[in-house]
């Protein structure tokens, strides 16, 4: 599974990075993240606010920061 967080690297960004690295790991499972800052690249998933979760290529979740056990329940679904 590919985990996309999109922002420019401001303190949401950074906090919902941190909170899906925790979420992921307490899964099993094969799991890949990456970080996406790139203006344009954001704006190719439609994404006008950040930070933006992107669970492999459908985005979840724009503009909040989730807990590690909100962003579990994205995962599992």
């Amino acid at each position: 599974m590919v985990i996309k967080i999109l922002g420019t690297g401001c303190a949401k960004c950074k906090k919902l990075e941190e909170n899906v690295r925790q979420a992921i790991s307490q899964l099993s499972g094969d799991f890949s993240i990456e970080k996406v800052t790139d203006l344009n690249q954001i704006m190719d998933f439609g994404v006008m606010m950040t930070p933006a979760l992107v669970i492999d290529e459908e985005v979840k979740l724009v503009g909040k920061v989730l807990s590690p056990d909100e962003i579990k329940k994205l995962i599992e679904k």
